[in-house]
């Protein structure tokens, strides 16, 4: 029986060469639609499942931003990502009490939703001499089941945070509901930028508005026609993440 270290990536290889190229002509075309540059628009390659020989791979075809969900499988995974030209963030829930595990290791966390969470990335980053770039995760659904800040708290939330040190806010992020229609998915995207642009528009210390993180693999281009200029793509790129769960 084979070894998993010595599994053949060749197929898994070549679908993410082809998968890339479409996405970026995507991207490209949905930046020039909204008046901006292919370039202006990050890709952040969302990595939950899949195998860090495929990461590698897209590494090595010029992603240079990529994001995992969960903790422990960013730590699982942490020693064999080529990270030399590409920034690591996360991208998922996170509890006060994983903090821990993060601070020192990602570039970015673009979940942070609460006081106590943000004064958590600030207290270890101080006592590791680490500063933080986090984005402000937004429930712009109002959904019961989901984290972020509702908006109308949203100002509030990035003032308190602003004076924290370590932490240097960078952004805003946000899910829109699924399986809603189109129109209403536009709708939220829209507003999102709304809040981004004026947020921007207040100048406030230790805040930069550099990063509108929304968009994924079903409804990127909507996202940067709407403002977006990070999309967090994963199946669109890396296929199932029930292919390669039961492929590794």
């Amino acid at each position: 029986m084979m070894e998993k270290s010595s599994v053949d990536y060749g197929q898994r290889f070549k679908d993410v060469e082809e998968n890339l190229k479409v996405i970026r002509e995507n991207i490209a075309e949905a930046a020039v639609k909204s008046g901006r540059k292919p370039e202006d628009i990050t890709l952040l390659a969302a990595t939950k499942t899949v195998p860090t020989e495929v990461i590698n791979h897209s590494i090595e075809l010029g992603v240079d931003h990529i994001g995992e969900n969960k903790v422990q499988e960013l730590i699982s995974k942490y020693d064999s990502y080529n990270l030399g030209n590409c920034q690591l963030h996360f991208i998922g829930h996170l509890q006060v009490n994983k903090v821990k595990y993060l601070i020192g290791r990602v570039n970015m966390i673009q979940s942070v939703d609460s006081e106590k969470l943000a004064h958590e990335i600030s207290r270890l980053g101080v006592k590791k001499g680490v500063s933080t770039d986090v984005l402000i995760e937004v429930n712009i659904g109002r959904e019961e089941n989901k984290s972020g800040v509702l908006p109308e708290h949203l100002n509030e939330l990035i003032e308190k945070i602003a004076v924290f040190p370590a932490v240097h806010i960078r952004g805003l992020m946000a899910i829109p509901p699924a399986g809603v229609p189109q129109s209403e998915t536009v709708n939220y995207f829209s507003k999102m930028n709304q809040y981004f642009i004026d947020t921007r528009n207040k100048k406030l210390d230790n805040v930069a508005m550099d990063y509108l993180s929304m968009g994924m693999s079903a409804d990127y281009p909507l996202a940067i026609e709407a403002g977006a200029n990070m999309v967090r793509i994963g199946t669109a790129i890396y296929g199932s993440r029930i292919y390669y769960h039961h492929n590794q």
